[in-house]
């Protein structure tokens, strides 16, 4: 079911330790109770098309909330903040996981909300979303795009901003995760994914992993060069399939 009338804007929100941030919103503007979803965005920034994702998630009959997880670096435009923040050495892994649970109790406060709450992100936001699945409590349904670093090789990449790899967290895991990913990726690549999906089912997790052909990093995002159609088409019906049979159900 999808839902013609919706609204957006920027709202503010509580985040990790108190800190009073902004975030993207759309909801649709029927009346009723709806699922919740946290977008959480791309290394490049909190940009223009991830305010586009969160009004598609809204004319699919969710509530969805991207929150800006660079507020604290800037102001600037998104381009530059998000380059200060790579810089960097990106934002920290604490510091994402107390907004992105901002974000969560903001929708769950909403009059509209039904109390599930999915998350979903990429590039970087994929990699934040699985930690999220992991070491959060209240995530009902998780979707990772592509998130790379998840498995880690070389350990000269952690740091203090992000002092574990993700997968080292997948016991912990405790909502259904759907993985979206393109063979021709060089972050992760196929045999990070394979080496992620095999711990997932050493620990007998729910999930789903699709992979595509001819498809690399970004693949949904339309206005990047790495865009594919035929990925990005079936991949938003996956997502959709996902968070309908996972948020939506009864």
């Amino acid at each position: 079911m999808t839902y013609e009338g919706l609204t957006g804007g920027e709202v503010g929100f509580t985040g990790h330790k108190g800190d009073k941030g902004n975030a993207y919103h759309a909801r649709p503007t029927a009346a009723g109770k709806v699922p919740g979803v946290v977008v959480i965005h791309h290394a490049p920034g909190w940009d223009e098309w991830c305010a586009e994702v969160t009004r598609k998630f809204a004319h699919h009959g969710y509530s969805a909330i991207a929150p800006n997880l660079y507020f604290r670096d800037g102001p600037g435009a998104p381009d530059d903040v998000a380059a200060r923040v790579r810089a960097e050495g990106g934002a920290p892994d604490d510091q994402v996981m107390g907004d992105v649970a901002g974000a969560m109790a903001w929708l769950r406060a909403q009059d509209n909300s039904s109390g599930k709450v999915g998350i979903i992100g990429f590039c970087s936001g994929g990699r934040q979303t699985y930690l999220a699945a992991c070491t959060l409590k209240g995530v009902d349904a998780a979707v990772d795009c592509w998130g790379g670093n998840i498995v880690i090789d070389d350990p000269s990449v952690l740091s203090d901003r992000r002092p574990v790899a993700p997968v080292e967290y997948t016991a912990s895991l405790d909502c259904p995760l759907l993985g979206l990913f393109g063979n021709e990726d060089e972050n992760p690549t196929r045999e990070h994914v394979d080496r992620l999906e095999a711990t997932l089912k050493q620990h007998g997790k729910t999930y789903e992993f699709h992979r595509y052909d001819g498809a690399g990093h970004a693949f949904l995002a339309w206005y990047r060069v790495q865009y594919r159609v035929q990925p990005a088409v079936d991949g938003w019906k996956k997502i959709l399939d996902f968070y309908g049979r996972h948020l939506k159900a009864k």
